[in-house]
């Protein structure tokens, strides 16, 4: 079991940044990926960035490849999304989520087992 819950969600101005963290406890030693996804209203959800969590190598859409940086802070527990200039394009709840399966690719969403709440991001024009 793995329980994910995430914060630094808000109202930012296009250009702007924001930092959203992921904190995870439980199982964590068994995690393969930490991952970010986001979910616009009448949109499906989809892949922002994920973190392999055994060679540290990170993957990120091509819409937010540049912008965004995820990183793992100090605390092996604890997931970074550095998002910079933001666009209005990138207002979602976004989601962190673990992959614990081990035969996960870090961007396929059907190998995350685990979810947190979601947090809110809005860009404003």
């Amino acid at each position: 079991q793995v329980q994910l819950v995430e914060s630094g969600g808000g109202l930012v101005q296009a250009g702007g940044s924001l930092r959203l963290s992921c904190s995870a406890s439980g199982r964590t030693f068994r995690m393969s990926y930490i991952g970010w996804f986001r979910q616009a209203p009448e949109k499906q959800r989809e892949f922002v960035a994920s973190l392999g969590l055994r060679y540290g190598i990170a993957q990120y859409s091509d819409s937010v490849k540049g912008r965004f940086i995820i990183y793992r802070d100090s605390a092996a527990s604890t997931v970074t999304l550095q998002m910079n200039s933001l666009e209005p394009e990138d207002t979602a709840v976004y989601y962190c989520a673990a992959d614990l399966s081990g035969r996960g690719l870090g961007t396929d969403i059907k190998s995350y087992e685990y979810w947190g709440q979601g947090t809110q991001v809005t860009v404003s024009s």
